[in-house]
């Protein structure tokens, strides 16, 4: 698996996780191991500019994504995965350490990154959020990964609950 990480939003992230958890987030969702993926950390005023010019909504967000070869995860255990470009990740950590401290279960922007990260990596997928199924289907599966992914790294506690609009 290809997965480049660039910060350019002068935040210090822990790049490492990033990866790590996108890396497990595409081999549990069975995309071939030789696919791309690129992860780009911005700061609030590049995303904001993202946001108005992709979506017309004003202000910064958590995450974008922007779909490339528009792969989908294998329908049975049997099919051959999927491979090609998957698109880019968009994170800015300044949204995402105040969605962070504003969750129910409080947690660290990194941890926060995290959760985006497998979010953005789903809508690459093309799973979306819109309506009550889709959500109720798609945040069911992030917080698996996100588990899954933090109890193979021996961490404890709650893990980060879905902050993401």
């Amino acid at each position: 698996m290809s997965i480049d990480v660039n910060n350019e939003s002068g935040t210090e992230v822990d790049e490492r996780a990033i990866l790590d958890i996108a890396r497990y987030a595409l081999a549990r969702m069975r995309i071939h191991p030789l696919s791309e993926l690129s992860v780009i950390v911005v700061d609030s005023g590049a995303m904001e500019q993202l946001h108005i010019q992709w979506m017309d909504l004003p202000g910064p967000t958590d995450v974008m994504s922007f779909p490339m070869d528009e792969l989908r995860p294998p329908s049975k255990d049997g099919d051959e995965p999927p491979q090609g470009l998957l698109g880019d990740i968009v994170l800015c950590p300044e949204v995402a350490a105040r969605q962070g401290a504003e969750a129910p279960t409080r947690h660290t922007m990194d941890e926060e990154l995290q959760l985006l990260t497998v979010h953005g990596v789903l809508h690459l997928l093309g799973y979306d959020h819109e309506e009550p199924d889709e959500k109720a289907e798609m945040f069911g599966l992030q917080a698996a990964i996100v588990d899954g992914w933090r109890a193979e790294k021996g961490m404890t506690g709650p893990s980060p609950a879905p902050t993401v609009s």
